[in-house]
């Protein structure tokens, strides 16, 4: 992804005649972000935190996901279907919703 985005970062740079010396700091504070969060063992990645919450129980069929109820802080509603045995997983935020039957 840091790639991707310093190459739109360098594709606009040279339509616009900036220098690319600028946009060499911001590949080293990407990757140097990066590396910070993945080398310290000491604290849990995104992808462990949201991992740990358990799956959501959802009577309807339907639910929508906005990530967090400060509409400030979620992503796009995403309207996940729970058709399906397994847990669906929000595209967005990871959070995972299951159909809770109570028969």
């Amino acid at each position: 992804m840091a790639s991707s985005v310093l190459r739109n970062l360098m594709r606009f740079s040279s339509s616009r005649n900036t220098s690319t010396r600028s946009f060499s700091l911001v590949a080293s504070q990407i990757s140097n972000h990066t590396a910070k969060w993945m080398q310290d063992t000491s604290k849990k990645s995104p992808m462990e935190l949201i991992n740990e919450v358990p799956p959501i129980k959802v009577e309807g069929r339907i639910v929508a996901c906005e990530g967090d109820t400060n509409p400030a802080l979620g992503h796009p509603i995403e309207f996940i279907c729970l058709d399906l045995p397994e847990p669906a997983v929000c595209k967005y935020c990871g959070l995972r919703y299951v159909q809770y039957h109570h028969h």
